[in-house]
């Protein structure tokens, strides 16, 4: 779209308010694939009717004046009604309010479309909302099931569901003793869901508004009746998984989204447009399938299962392998702490080595990883002791050679070959095997500034700006200088990982030492990525935990190894402006 090009202006008219999750869902999914395809060049505007617990004929002129008003100056050049209730509004309210516009449906059947007569102009992603299937899959599930109760509530749309249904129904329910609870206070649907046998299967359609004229979130009426219910409940709706549910044949609110944003796009395009159907997937919540003994070999083909708990074998396979012989002998060691305990001295030896031999294992990883920079990076001075050399080589075969030229030159050359030096060793630093921990008092400003070096030719492959902020004292702490500098090393190479997916001008490191005010030393480490997730912070520096395709999730639980053995802690945190940023706290060798 070019400089100056008119700006599509897309209105998207929800039925209810914000709390109905359907059609919230979908609408999100429709803006993201809006804003994505055309790189937010659209205006996007929303409108919540709130038509179920507004229905009168009153509010409904009062909204269509409303809008009119309100988009006289930008009328919109699509209209994406969701639901049959934001149709009939935009139908009935046309001229009014978009004249001009493509008007797009979505979220009921066709058949609905057909019974509302809608005008031929307006096109729709329409969602078959199938209860057969979804008794058929209750049916797999529960083969024994002798009992039918279908569930559904007072609103129109409800009514009309539940006349959907028993048309539907008709031929399927003749295997079971049906009955239809409908016209029923929430109380009394709890009530009698709870007193069904257990040889029951029971079909929850939509529950908008009760008996009293109340009215519910489909979702959270269903939630309240399936916490006592006698038998499982199926629904034919994605959001009811995770609020009792066992499960159905749905269509998830991300296709939806997608198929609407997808005509809608045509539309602005100028392109012809027609009439679309979402498609359909079997869900199973596996916490519910476990709640009713209900197998998951009778799910049908291709269905998903939400909420479902790899096995350990599933998530770490490689790295159990991997580890197996370590797992072993350290589950010996705890078994023999656990009957003998003069024999602590030798476990707590034992412990050490091992924690050793993981550590040398994972420097070997790193310097691994690492290899290619530091090749580039020795292969700088490496290069320019040769060109030095050379060119002292033609000075002096010359009649007149300079020789402080020639001087220089091999000044130059002892400082390009203390530079190789200084990157071999600290190579052979990181591939270093020990038998004992080296405890030593040392300077953590200056292990830090060390990793920084290691880490700097990486750093710049990637595209990575690195700062670091020294405390202005020094910072003595007691540990194995090497050990100390394996935890900043993991940490700093997470921390590039995570910045992978920035843009490169966004990328930057910031390594921090700072004096604490309860006399201990703290390294932080900070990066711009898109920070971790809020649910997996409590588990990041568990064994085997990762985030990453190849990674075997030991990194981070050896740094917190290492943290531990010398009596400190470590955490991760999300940054307010974005990223992470991970502490390592120790303790200070020395006052002064």
């Amino acid at each position: 779209m070019k400089a100056g090009d008119h700006v599509p202006r897309v209105l998207i008219l929800y039925p209810y308010d914000e709390r109905l999750a359907a059609t919230t869902a979908a609408g999100e999914a429709v803006r993201t694939r809006l804003l994505q395809a055309t790189k937010a060049r659209i205006d996007l505007f929303s409108e919540f009717l709130d038509l179920s617990r507004f229905p009168e004929a009153e509010h409904i002129g009062r909204m269509a004046r409303y809008l009119s008003a309100k988009y006289a100056g930008r009328r919109p050049d699509v209209v994406i009604a969701l639901g049959e209730v934001s149709a009939r509004f935009i139908v009935a309210n046309r001229r009014e309010l978009a004249a001009s516009a493509t008007i797009i449906v979505a979220g009921f059947s066709s058949r609905t479309a057909e019974e509302m007569d809608l005008p031929n102009d307006v096109v729709g992603a329409f969602s078959e909302f199938d209860i057969v299937k979804t008794a058929e899959m209750a049916r797999g599930l529960q083969p024994e099931a002798r009992h039918l109760f279908i569930i559904g509530g007072s609103s129109e749309f409800d009514r009309s569901w539940l006349a959907t249904a028993r048309a539907d129904l008709a031929a399927f329910s003749r295997d079971y003793n049906t009955t239809y609870l409908e016209d029923l206070t929430i109380e009394e649907f709890t009530k009698v869901a709870a007193e069904v046998p257990r040889d029951s299967i029971i079909l929850a359609l939509t529950i908008l508004k009760d008996r009293d004229g109340r009215n519910f979130m489909p979702r959270e009426a269903v939630k309240q009746i399936a916490e006592t219910a006698g038998a499982p409940i199926y629904g034919p709706y994605l959001t009811y998984i995770d609020y009792g549910v066992v499960g159905g044949s749905v269509v998830t609110f991300e296709s939806l989204g997608k198929t609407v944003a997808d005509i809608a796009l045509e539309a602005v395009a100028g392109k012809p447009i027609s009439n679309l159907e979402s498609p359909q997937t079997y869900v199973a919540d596996a916490r519910q399938l476990e709640r009713w003994g209900l197998s998951e070999k009778n799910l049908p083909a291709g269905a998903i299962q939400m909420f479902k708990e790899p096995t350990f074998w599933e998530q770490y396979w490689l790295a159990a392998v991997l580890t197996l012989a370590v797992i072993t002998a350290q589950g010996s060691v705890i078994a023999g702490l656990l009957v003998e305990r003069r024999r602590r001295r030798a476990a707590e030896a034992e412990s050490r080595h091992r924690l050793l031999e993981v550590v040398h294992l994972n420097q070997s990883a790193t310097a691994g990883a690492l290899s290619a920079s530091i090749a580039h990076e020795l292969n700088q001075p490496l290069g320019a002791i040769r060109s030095n050399a050379e060119a002292a080589a033609v000075i002096l075969q010359s009649d007149r050679p300079d020789l402080e030229l020639v001087d220089q030159i091999l000044v130059d050359i002892q400082n390009d070959d203390q530079r190789a030096h200084d990157v071999i060793s600290r190579m052979r630093g990181l591939l270093k095997k020990r038998g004992e921990i080296d405890w030593q008092e040392f300077d953590l400003n200056d292990v830090t500034t060390s990793a920084i070096s290691i880490l700097r030719g990486e750093a710049v492959r990637r595209g990575i700006v690195v700062n670091s902020n020294r405390a202005p004292r020094e910072l003595p702490v007691r540990a194995d200088r090497i050990h100390v500098q394996q935890v900043i090393l993991n940490l700093a190479t997470n921390a590039m990982d995570a910045m992978l997916e920035v843009m490169t001008t966004d990328r930057r490191l910031l390594l921090e030492t700072t004096l604490t005010t309860d006399s201990k030393v703290e390294l932080s480490i900070a990066d711009t990525g898109h920070g971790i997730p809020d649910g997996q912070l409590a588990s990041i520096f568990e064994p085997f935990y990762t985030t990453k395709p190849t990674g075997t999730g030991l990194g981070l639980s050896i740094a917190r190894a290492i943290v531990e053995t010398y009596g400190g802690k470590i955490s991760a945190a999300n940054r307010p402006g974005g990223g992470a940023v991970f502490r390592v706290v120790l303790p200070l060798a020395r006052n002064g």
